[in-house]
C-alpha cells in the first residue's frame, strides 16, 4: 500500500479519503451529520447497488453511535499515517497466504493485489469479476467457498 501510494496517482487518487479521515473532529462531526448520511453515501459508492441493504445501514448506524464507533474506525486511518511501523528487513511473507478481492474495487487497485501476492512464497491470488471494494458482502457464497477450502 505504501509503495502504491508512493508511485501512482491513481492509488493516491483513490485513498483520498484516508487524508479526509486525518481532521480529527470535522472528519467525525461530517460523518455523524443527518444520521451518517454522509458515511452511508461513501459506503454506497464504494460498493455496488446490491452491496448493502437498509438494514445492513441502520446496523452500520448502530455500530458507529455505539460507544464511540465511528471514531475508533476513524482512528484505524489516522494510525496508519502518524504511527509508521518499522518495516522488517525482509518483507516476504513465508505462510501460506490467500488474498480474495474484487476487481470493482474503488478504493484499492488490484494492481496492489499482485504486488502484494508476488511478496508472498505460497500465495494465491483469486479476483472476483464483479465484486467491489467489499467483495464479502458481494461474492459471499464464493467467499465462504474459498475459505473453506483454503482452510481444509
Amino acid at each position: 500500500m505504501l509503495e502504491a501510494l508512493r508511485k501512482s496517482q491513481r492509488q493516491m487518487y483513490k485513498s483520498w479519503y484516508i487524508l479526509f479521515f486525518q481532521i480529527p473532529g470535522l472528519a467525525d462531526w461530517l460523518l455523524r451529520r443527518n444520521n451518517y448520511s454522509l458515511a452511508v453515501k461513501m459506503l454506497r459508492s464504494s460498493g455496488k447497488v446490491t452491496t448493502f441493504s437498509d438494514e445492513d445501514f441502520d446496523e452500520y448506524r448502530k455500530a458507529w453511535t455505539n460507544s464511540g464507533g465511528l471514531t475508533g474506525m476513524l482512528n484505524w486511518y489516522r494510525a496508519l499515517v502518524r504511527h509508521r511501523l518499522l518495516m522488517p528487513a525482509n518483507i516476504r511473507v513465508h505462510v501460506p497466504t490467500l488474498i480474495l478481492w474484487g476487481k470493482q474495487d474503488v478504493a484499492l487497485s488490484k494492481e496492489m493485489a499482485q504486488k502484494s501476492i508476488d511478496l508472498c512464497d505460497n500465495g494465491r491470488l483469486k479476483f472476483f469479476e464483479d465484486a467491489s471494494h467489499w467483495v464479502q458482502h458481494d461474492a459471499a457464497d464464493e467467499i465462504n467457498r474459498e475459505l473453506v477450502e483454503y482452510f481444509k
